[in-house]
């Protein structure tokens, strides 16, 4: 351990100062491979969660952010589990700006990889391994952009600040969660700029860059069928496992309302102004109110993400029930995974679902992990960080901005519920990649460098756009 750090080090030293030497206006190929090497070194550390580790990236930015100059503060409620809060001063006269990316990653099966997980394997274009898409492109690019606005010496408006947080896979206790409760000062700004956006690929070809203004709200609940044990030679009317799969029958087959809010009327409009003529009329029809059901059983079958956003859904995604062959069990369970609306209002949706399954033998509880996080409004379209947004995309890929709803979950979440504008940006991905396994999460987790590269050049651009003085 101790040779690795040392290790570390001396790379950390080695490129800061080679980067010190360089001029404020350093040449495009400098600072890409600047940025690649940065990013091929955060990828190599293991901050697989759990159990996390993430103080190995934390102690790579640390030295590589000192060593240009820039303030850092370590914040942690476990020292092997920091946050970095990395800040340039502005003149006080707008609110700070705050971005941010994860450090942590989900865990891997090593068995499964082609290029070993955190090898950061460069092979015909692209990076491989686990965090190349979620999130250590945000990590890298902050870091970037923190070096940049200090080499160049921007005069700025309103202070910049980075954070490098911990343990967002899972939504953990040790990172926003612990910075928005115990240390919200730090972080507190008018915009944040995260994950959950990204530049959509396909056939080659650029078709839009997608910005996140909000997301659906997780919710766990489980069902928990309760009826009369027995031998399993005689059936009997009250086996749980009967009345919990009959019950999420009635789920799976009820398509629950649909409702368009700001952010994804905005989406399904800008869809139908760039897509061809039977997918932009189908998108028209969503807004228009127009055959609706036509094409919800459209998406359901080819497009399961539109279906999503359409509405609150739900997921019956663990079972539990039995322990012996000829026994009837007393109790089964099913977890769900609910993922609603910013607006719903979930009492009166359970009392929905309870009525849906018309069923006294079963009873609906919350899930062991609960809503992990919390409800706010979608952050608005009109701001100046949007337009902002817009330009630097233009600028960098000719394309169209659409404000997107994201049916996962960011820590976004907690910091726009403090009423912080939060937009999610990402790097260009290729629409096909998920399916031929090479998405975020995946066993072959796969980035373009063409496309962190320009990830980079676009988040600095965004941050100087949105800080920099008048």
């Amino acid at each position: 351990m101790i040779r690795h750090a040392v290790l570390v080090g001396a790379f950390v030293l080695t490129l800061t100062a080679s980067a010190a030497t360089q001029p404020a206006s350093a040449q495009p190929a400098a600072l890409e491979a600047e940025a690649l090497q940065h990013f091929l070194a955060i990828l190599r550390l293991d901050t697989q969660n759990p159990p996390g580790n993430e103080v190995l990236v934390v102690d790579y930015l640390k030295g590589v952010l000192e060593q240009a100059g820039i303030d850092v503060k370590i914040l942690a409620r476990d020292p092997k589990r920091p946050n970095l809060v990395a800040r340039l001063r502005g003149n006080g006269s707008r609110k700070p700006l705050l971005f941010m990316g994860h450090t942590d990653v989900v865990t891997v099966d090593a068995a499964k990889w082609t290029h070993p997980p955190f090898s950061a394997t460069r092979d015909g274009g692209h990076v491989y391994g686990r965090g190349t898409l979620d999130d250590k492109p945000s990590v890298a690019a902050g870091l970037m952009t923190m070096l940049r606005l200090k080499r160049m010496n921007v005069p700025l408006d309103r202070d910049v600040i980075f954070l490098a947080e911990a343990s967002e896979e899972g939504n953990g206790p040790f990172g926003i969660n612990y910075m928005v409760a115990e240390h919200w000062a730090e972080i507190d700004a008018e915009y944040c700029i995260a994950e959950g956006g990204g530049v959509v690929r396909e056939g080659g070809q650029v078709r839009f860059a997608g910005v996140t203004a909000t997301e659906k709200i997780p919710h766990t609940i489980r069902l928990v069928a309760r009826g009369i044990a027995g031998h399993g030679s005689v059936p009997l009317q009250s086996n749980p496992i009967v009345h919990l799969s009959q019950a999420i029958v009635k789920i799976a087959a009820w398509r629950t309302p649909m409702r368009l809010n700001d952010t994804t009327r905005a989406y399904f409009e800008g869809l139908a102004r760039i897509s061809p003529p039977d997918e932009a009329a189908r998108y028209r029809a969503i807004v228009e109110g127009r055959d609706v059901e036509a094409v919800q059983d459209y998406f359901a079958a080819h497009a399961p993400l539109f279906h999503s956003l359409l509405r609150t859904s739900i997921s019956p995604n663990i079972t539990k029930a039995g322990y012996l062959r000829n026994v009837i069990p007393s109790e089964a369970e099913a977890t769900l995974d609910i993922r609603a609306l910013p607006d719903e209002d979930m009492p009166a949706f359970l009392d929905r679902l309870q009525a849906l399954i018309d069923d006294a033998a079963i009873e609906i509880l919350p899930g062991a992990t609960g809503n992990g996080r919390p409800a706010a409004p979608p952050s608005r379209l009109d701001t100046e960080a949007f337009k902002v947004i817009e330009a630097a995309n233009r600028r960098v890929y000719g394309v169209a901005t659409l404000p997107t709803m994201l049916a996962g979950a960011t820590d976004m979440a907690q910091v726009r519920a403090r009423g912080v504008q939060c937009y999610g940006i990402g790097p260009m991905i290729d629409r096909e990649d998920a399916a031929k396994g090479f998405g975020a999460h995946s066993d072959q987790e796969r980035i373009l460098e063409d496309a962190f590269e320009k990830f980079v050049r676009v988040h600095f651009e965004i941050v100087r756009d949105l800080a920099a003085s008048r």
